[in-house]
């Protein structure tokens, strides 16, 4: 028997936990005194002399059931990531292939670093899905110290226009009071007031802060909400692309575009977003954390729905995350039915990365 006690409890581990249905015998004469691993093999080595011909022959023995084991996890976990993608893939397309509609797809899995994309590269109208990025915008501000949260900001009648979705209009009709920036923020995202939206985007200095802030050739920023209220054509002026919104959200969580504190704070609020439930969050378990931002645009006279789209961060039961962006566009479809497109595929997404 060897007289090295680790080597010998290790070897009987490997015996016990991977070979035992080979019937393979490990003996470990008394010269044997370490064990390393080289790439996928393992090599015994001894010290003070050496192997007969038949510890070596045991020993390749070893190598070759170890190179096959660990070959094994690599095509398991292989198969199992390019064939659940593929089988992903697939469900998707046959959501979308009997759709009325042009549909933009991204999908990011954090744990893994997956991807998967339908037109990830297309440029596609954000409606108020933008609020996100002129979010961002303010708490850069915020963050160096040129605006601060708890700042007051006046509210005039003046700036609450009626042809456009305010919930704060609603709850303030004769305007001429004063919120903090920090309610100016949950308004603009948890609501998606248009009216808060604009103020947002004057107190900052204009669109062209917002883009010079994002600065991405796949971000394009040429209206604000009143300017997109003004025809069809209008609305469909800034654009973006799924792929882009991904990695914004991807350095957003990962507190490389504002601090922590600024970080959290827009990650809850987006939480806190009570507007398109029907979308990302439509048809995944009840309380599930997503962060989102959505968009929406008209229906006109032909029935034709110019955007319906939804941006978020999506928390798996593991405590680990998905990105997903999906976009909507030029629909006849009914605009619940529109909704429910993002909604399957995000419950597909879901299924996917949480159904072993």
């Amino acid at each position: 028997m060897c007289n090295n006690p680790k080597l010998s409890d290790f070897l009987q581990h490997i015996k016990l936990q991977y070979f035992s249905a080979f019937h393979i015998h490990l003996y470990s004469e008394c010269m044997c005194n370490s064990v390393v691993h080289t790439g996928n093999l393992l090599h015994i080595y001894n010290v003070g002399g050496n192997f007969t011909n038949r510890q070596l022959k045991q020993t390749n023995i070893l190598n070759f059931f170890m190179t096959k084991f660990f070959l094994l996890i690599f095509v398991t976990v292989f198969y199992t990531q390019t064939f659940g993608q593929t089988d992903l893939r697939e469900k998707i397309e046959q959501i979308i292939s009997t759709k009325k509609a042009d549909v933009g797809v991204s999908i990011l899995n954090l744990e893994n670093g997956d991807t998967l994309s339908f037109n990830g590269n297309k440029h596609y109208p954000m409606i108020s899905a933008f609020k996100f990025h002129i979010a961002l915008t303010v708490l850069d501000k915020v963050d160096k110290g040129e605006l601060s949260l708890n700042q007051k900001l006046f509210i005039k009648k003046s700036e609450l226009l009626e042809n456009t979705w305010s919930p704060f209009r609603e709850k303030y009709p004769n305007g001429d009071v004063s919120i903090t920036l920090k309610e100016a923020l949950q308004w603009t995202i948890s609501v998606s007031d248009n009216n808060l939206c604009d103020i947002l985007i004057r107190l900052v200095g204009g669109v062209k802060t917002v883009d010079n802030f994002i600065n991405s050739a796949d971000f394009i920023i040429k209206n604000d909400e009143e300017g997109m209220h003004q025809n069809w054509d209008a609305q469909f002026l800034n654009t973006t692309t799924p792929n882009f919104s991904n990695q914004l959200l991807k350095r957003f969580l990962e507190n490389k575009l504002l601090t922590k504190k600024s970080t959290k704070f827009l990650y809850k609020t987006m939480v806190s977003t009570s507007v398109g439930q029907n979308r990302i969050k439509g048809k995944l378990p009840t309380n599930t954390e997503v962060a989102h931002r959505t968009g929406s645009s008209f229906t006109n006279d032909a029935g034709l729905t110019g955007a319906i789209n939804d941006i978020g961060i999506v928390r798996l039961p593991n405590g680990k995350y998905f990105i997903i962006s999906i976009f909507v566009h030029n629909t006849t479809e009914k605009f619940k039915d529109g909704e429910e497109i993002i909604a399957d595929i995000t419950k597909a997404t879901w299924d996917n990365y949480t159904t072993k």
